[in-house]
């Protein structure tokens, strides 16, 4: 007999729901000071749901002490996210720091700076 396969996407779904549902619980629900304005980047969920990595990103204060902050309060997000997700496994959440717009601004002035030398040239 075979086996009904699973939904196609079914974990990027998942991640998207997690990621919806996760900023909206940081911002309303999390009243740890070393919180500040926390912008959710991304999560990726493993193949059977049972770790999932959390990107964020800050406008304003010290990562290190968000991050530490956050993954001290996994346990308190992820039951509100069981009360709120409609599936088996709530993955355990792992947040991690997200320089990629940090490094996009860094590109950008390297970029700003070898254009306005170029024309300097010229």
């Amino acid at each position: 007999m075979k086996r009904k396969a699973a939904t196609p996407n079914r974990g990027f779904k998942v991640a998207d729901q997690i990621q919806r549902d996760l900023a909206e619980l940081i911002a309303r629900e999390l009243k740890d000071p070393r919180v500040g304005m926390v912008t959710i980047n991304a999560v990726e969920v493993t193949p059977d749901y049972a770790h999932a990595k959390v990107f964020f990103s800050i406008l304003v204060g010290d990562p290190d002490d968000t991050t530490e902050a956050l993954n001290q309060a996994a346990g308190f997000l992820r039951n509100h996210l069981f009360k709120r997700l409609h599936i088996h496994t709530v993955p355990t959440l792992h947040f991690q720091f997200d320089r990629t717009t940090e490094r996009a601004a860094d590109m950008n002035a390297l970029i700003a700076k070898a254009v306005s030398s170029r024309s300097k040239d010229d």
